[in-house]
């Protein structure tokens, strides 16, 4: 059992890190392929842009497969665009790369959840998923800066690594993985897509997914522009913004694992509250900092409480209707790499135009805002307002 907790955690550390590994470079990309600033946000925007597209299909497509093939053979598509990525040689070969890489993300990352069931009895789904869901918040805190570092080197350095070490895992995929045979026969699985209509037809349904994707779009298009924006107001290099980013994803991390004491202590209404209404105030005082300290201690406040309401989001989604939660958390994935491909390119536009982070931080806390305004609409969090122990999600 352990092995297979390791090989689902290490599937989503290399995801979670080729991500925003992106995100410390774009000053060096951007000079190196002689990029305008308002298309920079489509360096991270296009690794969204192909999860966010082919999200939404892959889980139906994939239920009819075994399940162990498709995750093997999204991670070599993954190993190999992230790999190609290294050689990139313009703007558009580095984004035909991170789209693909995107693509192949969206096919392997939905197995990963989907399989924890299958693999594991269901005293232990909580708690494995909780691991593996430290995957991804260790790539933030550790993953990220590593590639920061390697690219202090030269830029290829972490496209390659990446690339290398996801080829390793999909060896160990195939190797440490049993077969994972779909239970269900073709015309089940054809009916999935219809699983999508109860959620569009539900006004509460469509409220709380707008209130995630403005949540998500204010979040992403301000972490897209950090590595610019510490290298523009206080001239970092790209391996000390990695150090930066590295004390922001611990933040993240300190936010997974006391986010069931807060939750219990403030209940879920409360938390999701003081938590959005907090970010949006560091969010407008984040581009008038004076110092590296100071925004990162901000930062690390953010990152924090993100840590805390995220969890809080996909639990309120998946309680809309616990019968079709693979289908939630397939359009839920779609919906968060939509929104950081909007919110990057947008921040990109906003970025040159201002001049500055000032307007980026100004759109997050306005993105922030309108989430909240949203959720509160849709009444969802009127449902959890007496939930004052349960910390479920």
């Amino acid at each position: 059992m352990v092995k297979l907790i390791a090989l689902l955690f290490l599937i989503m550390f290399v995801i979670g890190t080729d991500t925003f590994l992106i995100s410390p470079l774009i000053p060096t990309l951007q000079g190196l392929f002689h990029i305008p600033t308002e298309y920079t946000g489509w360096l991270v925007g296009a690794y969204a842009l192909g999860y966010a597209l082919f999200a939404l299909v892959a889980g139906p497509l994939s239920d009819g497969l075994d399940r162990k093939k498709v995750m093997l053979y999204g991670m070599i598509g993954f190993s190999a665009s992230t790999l190609l990525c290294g050689f990139a040689t313009g703007f558009w070969t580095m984004f035909l790369f991170r789209f693909l890489a995107g693509v192949s993300a969206a096919f392997t990352a939905p197995q990963v959840w989907a399989s924890i069931p299958a693999l594991f009895p269901a005293a232990k789904i909580a708690k494995v998923s909780g691991i593996v869901m430290a995957g991804l918040a260790s790539s933030q805190a550790f993953g990220i800066p590593i590639g920061g570092l390697l690219a202090a080197a030269h830029w290829s350095y972490p496209f390659i690594t990446i690339g290398a070490c996801s080829l390793l895992v999909a060896v160990f995929i195939f190797y440490a993985l049993p077969e994972l045979k779909p239970e269900q026969d073709l015309t089940v699985r054809l009916s999935l897509l219809q699983r999508y209509v109860p959620l569009l037809k539900s006004r509460v349904a469509r409220r709380a997914f707008l209130a995630h994707f403005l949540f998500q779009c204010g979040f992403f298009a301000a972490f897209s522009f950090i590595g610019k924006w510490m290298a523009d107001r206080f001239h970092l290099s790209v391996d000390q913004v990695g150090f930066v980013i590295l004390v922001l994803g611990l933040g993240n991390i300190v936010g997974s694992f006391s986010g069931a004491y807060v939750i219990k202590k403030l209940n879920r209404f409360n938390a999701m509250v003081v938590g959005i209404l907090v970010s949006i105030a560091a969010f407008v005082t984040l581009p008038h900092l004076s110092s590296v300290a100071a925004f990162e201690g901000v930062y690390f406040f953010i990152f924090m409480t993100m840590g805390i309401v995220f969890p809080l989001i996909i639990g309120m989604l998946n309680s809309l209707n616990p019968a079709i939660r693979g289908t939630i958390a397939s359009l839920a994935n779609s919906i968060m790499y939509a929104a950081t491909t909007l919110g990057s390119w947008f921040a990109g536009l906003i970025y040159a135009a201002f001049n500055g982070f000032s307007a980026v931080g100004l759109f997050a806390a306005v993105c922030f805002v309108g989430s909240l305004f949203s959720f509160i609409r849709s009444g969802i969090l009127t449902n959890d307002a007496g939930a004052k122990k349960d910390h479920a999600a």
